[in-house]
């Protein structure tokens, strides 16, 4: 290892967002840094345009709004390394910046948070026993068109609320009654400590997540510096978001697209389950894929491959007619 990396020194700089989700994450991975490099790890709070901006994620840009300030550090020198959520990352790199390490993925559940601890089937027939309609808050068209699905599925009606804020004020829409649910990601729950809030894991068969969510990415420009971090990578949670990945990728699709992507490990052979919808509900195509991939070097290419092949099949079926407009 080169000795200016590893060992004493002056302490490397992890940037990060100023949310409290993003300073837990970031803390969880300083210290891993901390131990494979032999370094102190300082954290650098930097303002993305996302946690600024009130717009709806889908207006401002969706995926990308909370990375380009970090990555604009990391190629300026500000920083020397920075942790995102993957499922933030934009599909495509950008010259300079190396995906160094993909730690184990937490849990890539969808979390339901509703009012009186009840389920999203019990929340429902609840309130439309008492001649009600749910309301259930989410930022995310990808939830909304699972969502709306799932109640057309059944024959009973929602309403899906487009919210933004963080974890806490998205609770307390619930808990001041303003909504009768909201649906978090389960990793940042756990993450910060709040588990105790959720009344339902939502399966992935109704509720399938966003490509990477429950990962994290950690980037930087120096190729000495990436090979040390490499140590933190979880080759199987990297194959596995490569796949979902890829998938998004070749689908095009734009930030208001309700894309989802879920790639397991069953023994040697990995299975992605990828669905495109509108977000009224009416329309979802569902479609599955598996490859048995091997655990080494290759991994990564192979599950690309599994990605690509999937969102050919979905394109095919007309996914393009229900993404509205495709990123160019």
């Amino acid at each position: 290892m080169n000795g200016q990396l590893t060992g004493g020194g002056q302490p490397l700089r992890l940037g990060t967002r100023r949310s409290a989700l993003a300073m837990a994450q970031s803390g969880m991975v300083a210290r891993e840094v901390e131990r494979v490099t032999g370094r102190p790890v300082e954290l650098v709070e930097i303002t993305t345009y996302g946690d600024t901006s009130r717009e709806a994620l889908a207006q401002i840009g969706g995926t990308g709004v909370f990375v380009s300030a970090l990555r604009d550090a990391l190629l300026e020198g500000r920083i020397d390394l920075a942790v995102h959520s993957l499922k933030d990352l934009p599909t495509a790199a950008p010259e300079g910046l190396l995906l160094a390490a993909v730690p184990e993925r937490e849990d890539s559940r969808d979390a339901l948070v509703a009012r009186d601890g009840l389920s999203l089937t019990e929340l429902v027939e609840k309130l439309a026993g008492a001649g009600h309609t749910a309301r259930i808050g989410t930022g995310s068209p990808r939830r909304m068109a699972q969502l709306n699905a799932w109640a057309r599925e059944l024959g009973t009606a929602i309403q899906t609320v487009a919210i933004r804020g963080n974890v806490d004020t998205r609770i307390g829409y619930v808990t001041t009654g303003e909504l009768d649910a909201v649906v978090l990601a389960t990793a940042g729950l756990n993450r910060l400590g709040r588990p105790a809030v959720i009344t339902e894991h939502l399966a992935p068969e109704l509720m399938l997540p966003a490509p990477g969510q429950g990962a994290l990415a950690i980037e930087c420009v120096s190729p000495e510096l990436a090979a040390v971090l490499r140590e933190l990578d979880h080759t199987p949670t990297r194959a596995a978001v490569a796949a979902e990945r890829a998938l998004l990728a070749r689908l095009e699709a734009g930030c208001s697209a309700p894309v989802a992507a879920l790639a397991t490990w069953q023994g040697t052979e990995l299975r992605l389950e990828g669905v495109v919808g509108t977000v009224d509900g009416a329309t979802l195509l569902k479609m599955t894929a598996n490859g048995p991939l091997a655990q080494d070097e290759t991994a990564e290419r192979q599950a690309v491959a599994l990605g690509h092949a999937l969102a050919e099949r979905l394109l095919e079926a007309g996914a393009a007619n229900l993404m509205g407009e495709r990123a160019r």
